[in-house]
């Protein structure tokens, strides 16, 4: 029998902590952070970490391990929670994975495979002396020449992955899509529920909103000078997170503080769509749609049980 496992993912803000943790408290599970930026110490307002209080009891893995110098890809990601679902295991527990970095989840998932027999050192600095002088833009528009898919799925601002699939072409001739969707198209080894919790794009939109300024009223302002003080600049994976990025631009005299929320709000919505459109694209997903309950948590969560009682899987841990 595989082992079970249950992905609660959706956009963000659009409310997966909270209901985390009643369905973890449901079933007897740990959970999981898909997130790449929740891991990072330091870096509480602007993630949007869950607190300690919030937990309830219930143990959390992969947030507020790193420090924010510390490289986080997909590949740590995939090593750490395999580590940590051993343990729920042991634990006799099922491992939740929550979150909303959809790339991460799929490679957990479908234990996709991200070793390169070859690498082109020399390649790879050319490429990253081409983004120092023209841009991540320009160099974007290099991969969107070879691969309009990875271009599609690839954020500009992400220069690594956008250099790894660059370089992936270089060396296999292969675009990295192809590699990818063949990947995706084996078995998954775990026995899973896939939720992703959704909402009415303008009600998604006015959480967003708000939420942004929340955190401004929480503090992420004096969050960010802090991590400056720190010695952390924008040259680092972890400070291009949304809100840590623009309030950066505000300190450096870029843009005014009012330009830098505006700058968030947008961004964040904007990266709130492209999450959606993911998981549209991923197969055997369960769509819970919070408006088709009345946005009542205690239904939301009755149906989600509904869909895993009739498994072996999960009534057996959970038994």
């Amino acid at each position: 029998m595989k082992r079970p496992l249950i992905i609660l993912t959706g956009p963000t803000a659009v409310g997966k902590t909270a209901l985390s943790i009643q369905l973890a408290k449901a079933i007897g599970g740990e959970i999981i952070s898909a997130d790449s930026m929740q891991v990072y110490q330091y870096m509480d307002i602007g993630s949007a970490k869950i607190r300690r209080d919030e937990m309830d009891g219930v143990p959390h893995y992969l947030v507020d391990v790193l420090k924010p110098e510390e490289e986080f890809h997909v590949v740590r990601f995939q090593e750490m929670a395999k580590e940590a679902m051993e343990k729920i295991y042991a634990n006799n527990h099922i491992p939740v994975v929550v979150g909303g970095t959809g790339f991460y989840i799929q490679a957990l998932l479908y234990d996709i495979d991200f070793t390169e027999s070859d690498s082109d050192a020399s390649y790879r600095s050319e490429l990253e002396c081409y983004a120092n002088e023209h841009g991540v833009n320009t160099l974007h528009e290099k991969l969107r020449a070879i691969d309009p898919e990875s271009a599609d799925s690839i954020h500009a601002n992400n220069v690594k992955r956008v250099i790894r699939a660059l370089e992936y072409y270089h060396l296999t001739g292969e675009k990295i899509s192809v590699h990818n969707a063949r990947e995706r198209e084996k078995e998954s080894p775990y026995d899973y529920r896939y939720f992703v919790l959704n909402d009415k794009r303008d009600h998604l939109y006015r959480r967003i909103d708000l939420r942004v300024d929340q955190m401004m009223e929480e503090g992420l302002l004096q969050e960010v000078k802090r991590l400056k003080e720190m010695g952390y600049h924008r040259g680092m994976v972890s400070m291009q997170g949304l809100g840590y990025k623009e309030i950066l631009s505000y300190l450096d005299g870029e843009i005014s503080l009012d330009e830098a929320v505006y700058e968030i709000k947008r961004d964040t919505r904007h990266f709130a769509k492209r999450q959606i459109t993911w998981f549209k694209r991923e197969r055997d997903v369960i769509w819970v749609n919070k408006d088709e309950y009345g946005y009542d948590e205690k239904k939301i969560l009755n149906s989600m049980m509904a869909e895993l009682a009739d498994d072996p899987a999960f009534g057996k841990i959970r038994g």
